[in-house]
């Protein structure tokens, strides 16, 4: 199984954001320096979450902010986000199998339900997790190191 590390990044982001963003402005430079991932990298991540209204961004001079609480911003919402078709990459089914074999021919069909069912507990899942768990996950380790 396979969730791209976008998701993962942007998260890195928002925690950013959320913890900076009213002191300071948070540009995709410093987000870079942050995760250790490209800015160019970055700024196609932070429009995909300005597309779905998660951040929006100062014209400009640059600077993120959030734009709506933590509680709505789901790690679905993310994922979805910055990887629109992450759950139909989660499994690939091998594209040529030989339509001569019964297994061959029916292989598809068969781990169709599976799939849809592993994905559908996946979506409900990330659904139920939210950024302002994830920030108050943050600041709990931040706390103990300290």
């Amino acid at each position: 199984m396979h969730i791209s590390n976008k998701c993962s990044i942007a998260v890195h982001c928002l925690i950013c954001i959320h913890e900076f963003g009213k002191e300071s402005r948070v540009t995709s430079e410093m987000l870079a320096m942050s995760s250790g991932i490209n800015p160019v990298t970055i700024r196609g991540i932070m429009s995909a979450l300005k597309k779905d209204n998660v951040i929006s961004v100062k014209s400009g001079v640059g600077g993120a902010v959030l734009c709506c609480p933590t509680e709505e911003i789901t790690l679905y919402r993310i994922c979805s986000a910055v990887e629109p078709d992450f759950l139909e990459k989660l499994f690939g089914i091998h594209s040529s199998p030989s339509q001569l074999c019964p297994v061959g021919k029916n292989i598809s069909a068969v781990l169709k339900p599976s799939y849809n069912e592993v994905a559908e507990a996946l979506t409900k899942s990330l659904k139920s997790i939210t950024m302002a768990e994830i920030i108050d996950n943050y600041k709990n380790i931040s706390n103990r190191e300290n």
